[in-house]
């Protein structure tokens, strides 16, 4: 953890704990808070919760079973001014408070208050508000038909075969086009996100058009339902935050929008991003933060429901895995509900296509399963990952937590590899330390751990490797492989950070390396957006609310680097081109990835035989040196051509080897093909 951050971290957590590696799995500390809350109260079966609308009239339930009354509200406004109109809910059975209201309310904003122990809380939008309006402060009624944009209803996910395939891209909305090199005229927008032929000034591709000369099949999202730290009502200054400050989950976040104060602008422009996505052959993932809110004691949750929602230490403080002032009880009915049925809807109304899931390591095992479960019975191309740890103590046993090292009780659904990416490039969070590209050669079994997708390999020597010792994925699809993400430095500014001596050619060698590791690993990779054109936040360890002249793409770096992006658009289409690197389970990769032994200290050496995935090549050679010196190899026979020699790609085959004694540049990938 960075210590220098935990000043920040009081009531509202600001940032992203992503990074946090294995050493942050820990161990039960006390035990939950066994009240009332947890086993003795109704539960609700149904899927009507918050606001059901139709012209002819309006249905609001609220679950809240020790609540003493709750009032409905309603403004003209989505800021100021008073309350219209106020209605009394009656209760009903399963804890329920309803009221139906016989009139079309369509464009009222509106608010519940719930009276607790003889306390009358402040209003809050509902937890399962649709529609916001100015700062999530007051929902909207919505007709969420008008919202859908022309041929929504045609909408169709680009194909997917299977999960190996995917090329996940990692980006900000604000960051990917609110720099002028950018183009966009929406800039920092949904809209922005989708506009077409723009170009930085140098006529180079930018945006959307940018994302389809790469190649990649899956846009990550930070979050981007409505989040907390953004005043909504001042958007003409300058604000940043990543997002992970969740306010209302269920209705996109309105500085996105060209109108944060109209509910239904937010949610058709979120709705236009998908489709043209979609139309432009690219899925579309979410980032999640199910695990803690921005706020506590006010929180959406709180404020129906005060302490239910979240775990509880003996003395009735709120538990802090997420280090951001509370944790969400996701073992709870009532929340595992909201969870499942908050996803569904996501899918169900914005036809989004996967979930990144913030903290996954703070929810428990069952939940995550049923999840899976209930979303692959909607779409069986749904992707879900997460990040397989905590940024503290849980009260939830290690045992029964979504945690990377619980990865095989989890069903179809994928974990960060902090393994290989620390291997790769030095641990995350000390400048100094250096890995496999930086030429320290004790990583070997470690790569070769990320290489076989973290499943079992006879070859790997697990006492050996940097984290995990043994394997925790049963298949590869399990395992998401990366070296840089939002999360602290840029690979650029990492590989710069670590060796501050080096040459601009020798950084530009370790980014290289450090990419075609991953991208030629078994798994699905990850790149964070900007690294093909070597993006940097200038150094910045934790850009969570940093300035847009730290986070913001700068486009017009693409024509100095214009030699990397070709390298990583080469890098995409060679694991699209050969699925020998793109293999679906724990027995192919047994039976077709072969290490080669006795390699040279700093050089790992593998085949793919015996075409491998269903190609029509015979057998690949993957040769990586991590050391800065050449080195000399001995092939293993065989007719080879070069598919990567010296970072030229020839993807069809071009220089032949016969076998036998090379040599191998320093920093580099050298990648053979045996033809049938």
């Amino acid at each position: 953890m960075n210590t220098n951050l935990m000043t920040f971290l009081k009531n509202i957590c600001l940032i992203s704990w992503g990074l946090f590696g294995c050493s942050s799995e820990t161990k039960e500390t006390s035990k939950i808070e066994n009240t009332a809350t947890t086993n003795e109260l109704p539960f609700y079966e149904g899927t009507d919760l918050g606001l059901t609308y139709s012209p002819e009239k309006s249905i609001f339930k609220l679950w809240s079973p020790k609540a003493e009354a709750v009032q409905l509200h309603f403004y003209q406004h989505d800021l100021g001014g008073k309350s219209i109109r106020t209605e009394n809910l009656k209760k009903s059975e399963k804890g329920i408070w309803k009221i139906e209201i016989h009139e079309d309310l369509e464009g009222l904003y509106y608010t519940f208050q719930v009276k607790f122990k003889g306390k009358i809380l402040e209003e809050t939008s509902g937890i399962y508000a649709k529609a916001v309006g100015t700062n999530g402060q007051r929902a909207m009624v919505v007709d969420l038909a008008k919202t859908n944009p022309k041929g929504w209803q045609n909408d169709q996910r680009p194909d997917l075969k299977q999960f190996t395939d995917i090329i996940l891209y990692e980006m900000h909305i604000r960051d990917f086009t609110i720099h002028e090199s950018s183009g966009a005229k929406n800039r920092g927008k949904f809209l922005g996100v989708i506009e077409e032929n723009l170009t930085n000034s140098l006529g180079q591709k930018t945006g959307l058009d940018h994302l389809k000369e790469l190649g990649i099949t899956h846009v990550h999202l930070l979050p981007v339902f409505d989040f907390q730290s953004i005043d909504e009502s001042k958007l003409d200054s300058a604000q940043f935050n990543w997002g992970y400050d969740p306010q209302n989950y269920n209705t996109p976040e309105g500085s996105y929008s060209t109108n944060p104060a109209d509910g239904a602008v937010r949610i058709r422009e979120f709705k236009q991003l998908v489709k043209k996505l979609h139309e432009s052959g690219i899925r579309v993932i979410m980032d999640v933060v199910y695990n803690h809110t921005a706020l506590t004691p006010n929180s959406n949750f709180n404020l129906e429901f005060p302490h239910y929602y979240y775990r509880l230490n003996k003395d009735k403080s709120f538990s802090n895995a997420s280090g951001c002032g509370n944790e969400t009880a996701s073992e709870r009915p009532m929340m595992r509900k909201f969870i499942l049925e908050s996803v569904k809807y996501w899918v169900e109304e914005y036809h989004i296509d996967g979930f990144r899931f913030d903290l996954m390591g703070i929810h428990d095992l069952e939940t995550m399963n049923e999840i899976s479960t209930e979303l692959q019975k909607m779409d069986s191309t749904i992707f879900i990952y997460g990040e397989g740890w905590t940024a503290g103590a849980s009260l939830l046993p290690d045992s029964v937590r979504a945690l990377k090292n619980n990865t095989l009780q989890l069903k179809n659904i994928a974990v960060f590899s902090d393994d290989i990416r620390d291997a790769i490039k030095g641990h995350w969070s000390n400048e100094t330390d250096k890995g496999f590209v930086n030429g320290i050669t004790n990583f070997s079994e470690s790569i070769k751990f990320g290489i076989a997708g973290a499943t079992q390999h006879p070859q790997i020597q697990y006492k050996k490797v940097n984290y995990s010792k043994t394997p925790w994925a049963k298949h590869p699809a399990q395992t998401i492989n990366y070296v840089a993400c939002h999360d602290n430095q840029t690979l650029y500014d990492k590989l710069k950070t670590t060796d501050r001596h080096a040459s601009e050619e020798k950084i530009l060698k370790m980014h290289r390396l450090a990419n075609t590791i991953v991208f030629t690993s078994q798994g699905v990779p990850f790149l964070h957006a900007g690294a093909e054109f070597a993006r940097t936040k200038f150094g910045e360890h934790n850009s969570y609310k940093s300035p847009d002249s730290i986070n913001q793409i700068d486009w017009n770096r693409k024509e100095k680097y214009q030699n990397l992006v070709e390298y990583y658009q080469n890098l995409i289409r060679l694991r699209k081109k050969y699925p020998a690197f793109r293999l679906v389970s724990n027995e192919l990769i047994q039976k077709h990835l072969q290490f080669l032994p006795e390699q040279p200290q700093g050089i790992v050496a593998y085949l793919l035989t015996d075409y491998a995935g269903g190609g029509d090549v015979k057998q690949i050679l993957v040769v990586l040196n991590g050391k800065e010196a050449k080195q000399k190899i001995n092939l293993p026979k065989g007719d080879w051509e070069v598919l990567l020699k010296n970072e030229q790609f020839s993807l069809e085959g071009g220089e032949k080897f016969q076998g036998g004694e090379t040599e191998i540049s320093g920093i580099s990938a050298l990648i053979l093909m045996e033809k049938s």
